[in-house]
């Protein structure tokens, strides 16, 4: 059955382009809504933005949502994939403002308020996307390729020349609380050498060392260090969850990364969808619903973060 929120949870912050303050609510809605953000700051229905594919303005520093009316929401997919992780199947997000909140650079502080308001089930069946054959899109040195699968499954290879990353390969099947427990902790991270081109480009104006981890070659600057030996990958994992969530259901089928960023998941997700015999819709029995993000997912999978 499809789910939502079993009541409203506010998450206040800076937004890590801008650095403008970020308050987002979100609510609970009925059943075929989806994930939709509204811009509480903007009046109408110009203040609507649903959370699909093909509303995604590429970008290599993050998810953009833009309407019709060139209303924008930047900085989706740290939430899209607590949504996801927590198996929420609609929801609006409200916000005040262009950016949702960066929190600490990871999704736990999302995750932790899902479920500490807790999800429930609608009366209603829902639906997921099953990948019937390899899509693939290749994008200069990075590629990324939607394969049949009979969960999601994500297989992440990132390849940095800082020895503080390195290369790094991690393999997860989604189901069963796994980002809940393996990833939603996994923060944003840059290097040091990149700050000051961001900055010039008037990006990560709200970015430090609380809400990033940053690289200097073989020496990690945020304070701690990491929380995981492959953090990295893990957080890379945690974005593509996200993006891929703007599929507009869960999907079942395995997503392999190589190098792949924001632009390089919503290619694949153009190319699918571009191609009919490529998926289908499956309705979730029992069976199938098991093998979802988020099925039975409680606090108590919740890591402990600092």
């Amino acid at each position: 059955m499809q789910t939502t929120l079993q009541s409203a949870v506010t998450f206040e912050g800076f937004g890590l382009h801008t650095g403008a303050p970020a308050r987002m609510v979100l609510r609970p809605v009925g059943a075929n809504t989806g994930i939709v953000f509204r811009r509480t700051d903007i009046a109408g229905r110009d203040g609507i933005l649903p959370a699909v594919w093909d509303q995604v303005v590429v970008s290599p520093l993050n998810t953009r949502l833009q309407n019709s009316a060139g209303v924008m929401v930047s900085t989706i997919e740290h939430i899209m994939a607590a949504l996801a992780g927590c198996g929420v199947h609609n929801a609006l997000v409200e916000l005040e403002g262009p950016e949702v909140p960066i929190m600490d650079g990871s999704a736990a502080a999302f995750v932790k308020g899902i479920l500490r308001h807790g999800v429930v089930h609608l009366d209603a069946p829902l639906k997921a996307i099953k990948i019937l054959r390899d899509v693939s899109v290749t994008l200069g040195n990075a590629k990324a390729v939607l394969s049949p699968a009979t969960s999601l499954q994500i297989d992440f290879t990132i390849d940095f020349a800082d020895g503080a990353i390195g290369r790094q390969t991690k393999v997860l099947n989604m189901a069963n609380g796994s980002f809940v427990r393996e990833l939603c902790d996994s923060r944003t991270f840059c290097r040091a050498a990149d700050v000051d081109a961001m900055h010039a480009a008037g990006k990560a104006l709200g970015g430090t060392l609380d809400n990033a981890v940053v690289i200097d070659g073989d020496a990690v600057l945020t304070p701690g260090g990491f929380r995981h030996g492959d953090e990295a990958v893990r957080h890379k994992m945690l974005d593509a969850l996200g993006d891929l969530y703007t599929a507009g259901a869960p999907i079942l089928g395995r997503y392999t990364g190589m190098k792949a960023g924001h632009a390089v998941t919503n290619a694949l997700l153009h190319k699918l969808f571009e191609q009919p015999d490529a998926w289908t819709y499956v309705n979730c029995d029992t069976q199938i619903a098991a093998r979802l993000p988020g099925v039975g997912v409680t606090s108590a999978d919740l890591v402990a973060v600092a």
